[in-house]
């Protein structure tokens, strides 16, 4: 992974509030994490994250785009998704520390945010305690949006066998 390179424009906290992982989220919770979480950009080709690698930041694509690869059965990377500004990527590090479960890489040079758990529990700390609350939630809102996703991709693919499978076990034996 190269080093990451200075961000060429700032993170506000209005770009913060346009984007989905933070809605609901208050103005000066808004403030304080676009003034203190490290933002970067990263160039066409550049890994950010590593399939297998353990979990410890995520990324928020503020623009750009990336591409998430994983291992396909043959060994070889498969594109399972593109993301662009608005998107994140690498949320399960904010809420498990386990190997990552696919690659991302830049395609077009991109701003992004840097988030870890720590930072994230230590800025959306306020007296009423809800802000990390609702951080995750809306983690979590996309977590279900992205496996009804799945389900459907892997319910499409899987009907066909199913019934040819029914097709087959219906077949009489071959003669003896």
């Amino acid at each position: 992974m190269s080093a990451p390179r200075p961000p060429a424009i700032a993170i506000t906290a209005d770009m913060l509030r346009s984007n989905r992982l933070f809605d609901g989220m208050d103005q000066s919770t808004l403030e304080k994490l676009a003034a203190e979480l490290p933002s970067e950009t990263a160039q066409p080709g550049q890994v950010l994250i590593r399939e297998g690698e353990i979990a410890e930041h995520m990324f928020l694509v503020v623009q750009g785009e990336m591409e998430v690869l994983h291992k396909g059965g043959s060994e070889r990377d498969v594109r399972v998704a593109l993301l662009g500004p608005g998107d994140w990527v690498g949320e399960m590090a904010i809420l498990d520390t386990q190997p990552r479960s696919a690659t991302v890489r830049s395609l077009a040079p991109s701003l992004l945010m840097r988030l870890t758990g720590p930072e994230v529990q230590r800025l959306t700390k306020t007296d009423s305690g809800d802000q990390y609350t609702i951080l995750v939630t809306n983690i979590a809102r996309e977590l279900g949006r992205r496996l009804r996703v799945a389900d459907r991709i892997i319910a499409n693919a899987a009907a066909p066998m199913v019934e040819r499978y029914v097709q087959e076990s219906r077949r009489p034996p071959p003669p003896k």
